[in-house]
């Protein structure tokens, strides 16, 4: 199990493996580009090579790559739609240049389409994002909170979409998000609750697909589908369910990256911290 955080990419691509050594992270996360829009520095050679020497300098060897914000796969509106589709292609792109393991995005919204329709919707998308492509960089569905009929907030939903008889034979997985989880519906907060969640996780998607986790404590308590993150152990999910959840067989052996707030300079290290103290090696 390695913890890590997500990390500002500011000056350059390349300063992220150093920002990630600053806070003490055994792995990092970061948005390639800016996740609001906007204009995209590529990835030439130059930045590729500095990246990697950057990686080789701080001894670290895995980062993820979170997609934008305004990414939705089911949007009605073509501009959306296949922006989010030319986005996730050049994100796995981007990443299979540097490296990077896995890519991680949000699926956005049903909007005024019914479930059945934003699935399939949403499973055509993945596949044109997907096709023809040879990289080494893994698409991960992150589960969501499910706020205003999000897309992905229960495992029968991501279940619907991998194994879909059109993605079937394609190499997805899933990130899933502590938080997200528990304002979902999925209680975090003692080892009994943890085991039985991941228990009917393992039983509709599967461990094996299961490659990283954000780990955020909640601001919102249990199925209130807020996605309003807390620093480790100060919200509703509390230390006990992240101790349940660093020492639990399947989670233990992944990768964990923060995205708790970062109001102070010290708060990454602190969180870091307290993962740390609660596994029981």
């Amino acid at each position: 199990m390695r913890i890590g955080s997500h990390v500002s990419i500011a000056g350059g691509i390349w300063n992220a493996p150093g920002n990630a050594a600053k806070v003490g992270a055994e792995v990092f996360q970061i948005f390639s580009r800016s996740p609001h829009g906007g204009p995209v520095k590529p990835i030439d050679e130059e930045a590729k090579a500095k990246f990697s020497a950057e990686m080789k300098k701080h001894k670290l060897d895995t980062f993820y790559i979170h997609t934008p914000y305004f990414i939705n796969l089911a949007s009605t509106k073509n501009n959306i739609y296949y922006g989010s589709i030319s986005v996730i292609r050049q994100e796995l792109e981007r990443g299979t240049m540097l490296g990077c393991q896995a890519v991680m995005t949000h699926l956005g919204s049903f909007g005024e389409l019914t479930d059945k329709q934003g699935i399939e919707r949403t499973v055509i998308a993945i596949g044109k994002i997907l096709e023809g492509y040879l990289g080494t960089t893994q698409l991960l569905l992150e589960m969501s909170a499910g706020a205003g009929r999000i897309i992905g907030d229960t495992f029968e939903e991501l279940e619907q979409i991998l194994d879909h008889p059109k993605l079937k034979k394609r190499h997805l997985a899933v990130c899933f998000d502590t938080c997200h989880a528990f304002t979902a519906g999925y209680d975090l907060r003692t080892r009994e609750s943890v085991a039985k969640t991941l228990k009917q996780f393992d039983r509709l998607i599967g461990f094996e697909r299961l490659v990283m986790i954000h780990a955020n404590d909640s601001k919102a308590e249990l199925g209130k589908h807020l996605d309003r993150h807390e620093h480790i152990g100060q919200g509703f999910i509390g230390l006990k369910g992240f101790e349940a959840l660093v020492n639990h067989e399947h989670l233990s052996k992944l990768d964990w990256i923060l995205e708790t707030p970062k109001d102070d300079p010290k708060d990454d290290p602190k969180n870091i911290a307290v993962l740390k103290k609660l596994r029981q090696d």
